[in-house]
């Protein structure tokens, strides 16, 4: 049986923290890279840990991974994109902050409109994957219609950068998503057991 204290809340805390911090800097723990782009897998982390411990911690573990997408982006950058946009915090951290947040909310609305545990961690895991890809990609297609981006996506035009945003979500965001949807329940799930023993 695992005693609840505050102690072993902020410990578990940490060990987030920690996975976070490996997922953002060791090669395809947390971003599978793919031609120019990535696909993103530490929002699978943020996601369970919103779900073990709410919102607020989700949150928290979404800015740790916001700030470090952040400074990835100044120190070792993926692509020419990555220092294109995710050197500004609003494309790197505040999309982060939000899916933590939201993925707990999300679990926390699902269980108590009586979803069964599993339907409510795979709607939490799509929710959150999904509103990443789209922040991310809403944000990257708001605040940079440059040239110098359309180019790094290999487009012409940065009036064409919306079809390869929109084709982003197709490739990235939908195979993020059903990863979310699977792998949340399967991880959580025996988490949660224990965590309310």
């Amino acid at each position: 049986m695992i005693k609840q204290t505050k102690a072993f809340h902020l410990a578990i805390l940490a060990l987030f923290i920690a996975i976070v911090i490996l997922q953002s800097f060791v090669p395809f723990l947390g971003y599978i890279p793919v031609g120019p782009i990535n696909i993103t897998i530490v929002q699978i982390t943020v996601i369970i840990a919103a779900v073990l411990l709410g919102p607020k911690d989700g949150a928290l573990l979404g800015l740790v991974w916001g700030l470090l997408s952040w400074v990835r982006a100044f120190v070792a950058p993926t692509s020419p994109l990555s220092t294109l946009v995710f050197t500004n915090p609003l494309v790197s951290v505040v999309p982060r902050v939000l899916v933590g947040l939201f993925a707990g909310y999300v679990f926390l609305w699902l269980t108590r409109a009586h979803w069964r545990q599993t339907w409510a961690l795979i709607g939490t895991g799509a929710v959150g994957s999904a509103l990443n890809t789209l922040l991310v990609v809403g944000l990257i297609g708001i605040l940079y219609r440059t040239p110098a981006v359309a180019h790094a996506y290999g487009v012409s035009s940065p009036d064409l950068l919306g079809n390869v945003l929109m084709t982003l979500v197709g490739t990235n965001g939908i195979p993020e998503l059903i990863l979310s949807a699977i792998v949340v329940p399967i991880i959580a799930t025996p988490l949660l057991k224990l965590w309310r023993r």
